[in-house]
């Protein structure tokens, strides 16, 4: 207990980096990476259910209230890199935090291992090549581009005629 208190308050990123990668039982990249703002919001919404909430809802909260005092410490996420993330370990870079590919809704052990395999051999070309070569689902994808972890990779390997002017 020594211990994670000295780490907690002389090493936080360090601290929180393990506490996700190790303790938390329902982290979610969409709900707790994405601003302070939305995490409250989410976390207000949980409570207004009370004994309603999902049984995944009730285990998140502990973990939202873990990241809300991560952010009133002044420490921030940084956004996922799909060449730099790993499966199932948060990182420390530049002083923030790279959640771990398995932190995104959908997105499982295998999968999350399939796609750090996938990013060694390379730029990913296309969503289509990103699809062939980590065998992840479609609708995994898509949420994967609605969070804008994709950055500017096109949808498909065709080009068209009218790219260029």
């Amino acid at each position: 207990a020594w211990r994670i208190a000295w780490f907690k308050v002389f090493k936080p990123l360090a601290y929180y980096a393990a506490f996700f990668s190790i303790r938390a039982t329902a982290f979610s990249y969409e709900t707790m990476c994405m601003g302070r703002e939305r995490l409250d919001y989410y976390l207000a919404e949980i409570r207004k259910k009370g004994d309603e909430a999902s049984k995944k809802e009730q285990d998140s909260i502990r973990d939202m209230r873990i990241v809300q005092e991560m952010y009133a410490r002044g420490i921030e996420f940084l956004p996922i890199d799909l060449y730099k993330a790993k499966a199932n370990r948060f990182q420390i870079i530049d002083g923030k935090l790279m959640p771990a590919l398995d932190s995104i809704e959908g997105l499982g052990d295998k999968a999350a291992d399939a796609v750090v395999l996938a990013a060694r051999d390379g730029q990913f070309l296309s969503k289509d090549d990103f699809r062939q070569r980590t065998k992840v689902s479609k609708s995994v994808i898509d949420f994967m581009d609605d969070l804008h972890i994709f950055g500017d990779i096109p949808e498909s390997n065709q080009i068209s005629l009218f790219d260029f002017q």
